[in-house]
């Protein structure tokens, strides 16, 4: 793919954004001011509004997630440690609201179908704790066990389908699914790993995961719909996991930050994958991907004057 040159989204921003596409050619980024408040700016097809404040007073960057068109929900750990959500109903945004719980860093939230979300945390005991809004009502905070050193990463490849990964305190990779109808018990995938790994589904019983190992490259296990396979190294040197997505059937990108903190580029394009390309910039965290067509996807991070950099 042809890559433009970066642009500066401008804000002063205290960690990476989160962004979301519920369109073509729509995109809503979100990122934690200054202030502790949410802050949204947004691409309509044609440009870029201004940053507008969404209020609220939260730890770290929210995690938002597009269920349907024109509608988006937001998440973030609050200063009282509870989870609290603020939504766009496609003409106006609701007040931050509190899902209380007490969670340690930032929720991770995906949704399966049109009005499902589920929002998984690592609760003040370490383990993972799940709960989700099933299209009328939030049901209660449960716990899914485990002992796990970050916030875990969860992905659903389907309707009803939901896998969460996560670093035990072994540093090896833990998995546990939903099938529809049951949770499965956590299962080791090994490998040690430096932080939470990052998955992708770029199609139904299709899993991709990927992870900084100890010698800072980067490390990939997939599940193919009957079975794991083994750890395979893809080489770089990098500073934080990478942010990977599908744009279509048996594709996946995955941007990392490197050594240099410069955005690498390494894709995978259903015979085998790239080399890595520099794409540049001065990172502060591991940029965010998303797409907004089939074809098409941006990258956003905070660069070292703390704005909003956009590259596509």
């Amino acid at each position: 793919m042809d890559w433009g040159n970066w642009e500066s989204l401008g804000g002063t921003m205290m960690e990476q954004p989160s962004c979301v596409s519920w369109a073509e050619d729509r995109v809503d980024c979100f990122a934690r001011g200054t202030d502790q408040a949410m802050y949204q700016r947004w691409w309509d097809g044609r440009q870029w509004s201004g940053w507008e404040s969404r209020g609220g007073a939260i730890e770290e960057q929210p995690d938002c997630v597009s269920w349907g068109p024109g509608r988006i929900d937001c998440f973030a750990r609050g200063t009282d440690q509870a989870m609290w959500q603020q939504s766009w109903d496609g003409r106006r945004w609701g007040g931050w609201q509190s899902l209380g719980g007490t969670i340690l860093e930032q929720p991770d939230c995906v949704s399966w179908g049109a009005n499902r979300i589920d929002c998984f945390a690592r609760g003040t005991d370490r383990a993972m704790w799940h709960r989700w809004w099933d299209g009328t009502q939030w049901g209660g905070w449960e716990s899914l066990g485990g002992t796990i050193l970050e916030e875990p990463d969860c992905v659903a490849w389907g309707p009803n389908r939901l896998d969460c990964f996560a670093r035990g305190t072994d540093r090896a990779m833990w998995h546990r699914w939903w099938d529809g109808r049951q949770w499965g018990g956590w299962e080791s995938l090994g490998g040690t790993i430096l932080e939470q790994p990052a998955c992708a589904s770029w199609g139904p019983n299709r899993l991709d995961c990927f992870a900084r190992g100890t010698d800072q490259a980067m490390w990939h296990r997939w599940w193919d719909g009957r079975q794991w396979g083994g750890w395979e190294s893809l080489g770089g040197a990098f500073l934080q996991p990478p942010s990977c997505i599908s744009l279509k059937s048996d594709s996946i990108d995955c941007v990392a930050r490197g050594t240099d903190r410069a955005a690498w580029h390494k894709s995978w394009d259903g015979r085998q994958w790239s080399d890595w390309t520099r794409l540049g910039g001065t990172f502060l965290e591991q940029p965010v991907c998303v797409a907004w067509k089939a074809d098409a996807f941006d990258c956003y991070g905070r660069s070292a004057d703390q704005a909003i950099w956009h590259r596509q």
